[in-house]
């Protein structure tokens, strides 16, 4: 379809088709599409869990509040924010960089190869580091001084961080429903869920977060509940 009528034809469907079945193939690839989304330097602190286990999808759409959109689901997407696995993304980052401009002394590296290996070394790890929110307190005391004089990246809090990573995770889940859009699959991201137990079932470590659940099907009328309601664009659009 046209980009256009992909954004259109996406919407959050509360009621799905029991007698038509979609192929979990093409919703593993649309969660590969969901990879390629723009995340906080390319970190990629997300995991995709894909439910099609009619058993764990009844336990699921009971700890979604058994809401339509999860009761009718014929697969559901977990899309989990992992922020403790930034040590192995900068691992996984740091290998890559070698593969590209190899493992030379940082003396006859170029300046592109100099900033990239400096980034993963140091700058992100500075970033994501934390003892106990702390260390996050005390670089955003740092950097609010040095903000005094002049621009500085301010999110250094675990809170902050907290947001970031979970910016990234939902720019992946829309990735996602916008690539099921386009093969006539439908979905409906719910925040409506017990995240505790939702952990507990997938078996999820302590330092990962629920981004949010989305349910997949093919939609009934009746699961589009009614016309599209926006803000007026005016009155959310601002030209500076």
């Amino acid at each position: 379809m046209e980009f256009t009528e992909v954004v259109k034809k996406r919407r959050s469907v509360r009621k799905y088709d029991a007698n038509k079945h979609i192929d979990s193939g093409k919703v593993r690839a649309c969660l590969e599409m969901a990879t390629l989304a723009p995340n906080s330097s390319n970190m990629q602190l997300w995991e995709f869990h894909h439910i099609t286990s009619k058993e764990i999808l009844s336990r699921m759409s009971s700890y979604c509040f058994d809401q339509n959109a999860a009761a009718s689901a014929q697969q559901m997407v977990v899309f989990v924010v992992r922020k403790d696995l930034w040590r192995q993304r900068v691992k996984a980052h740091l290998a890559y960089l070698k593969g590209i401009f190899g493992d030379k002394p940082k003396k006859e590296q170029s300046k592109r190869a100099r900033f990239a290996f400096t980034y993963y070394k140091t700058i992100v790890p500075l970033t994501y580091m934390d003892f106990l929110g702390i260390f996050g307190y005390i670089k955003y005391i740092f950097y609010w001084l040095i903000g005094l004089f002049r621009p500085i990246y301010r999110q250094a809090r675990k809170s902050d961080i907290r947001v970031v990573t979970h910016k990234s995770a939902a720019l992946a889940a829309q990735t996602f429903m916008l690539a099921m859009s386009d093969i006539n699959y439908d979905t409906c991201p719910m925040e409506g869920i017990d995240t505790l137990r939702i952990k507990k079932l997938l078996h999820l470590p302590s330092g990962s977060e629920i981004n949010m659940v989305v349910s997949c099907g093919i939609r009934l009328p009746e699961g589009v509940y009614g016309e599209r309601f926006r803000i007026p664009f005016e009155e959310v659009y601002k030209t500076i």
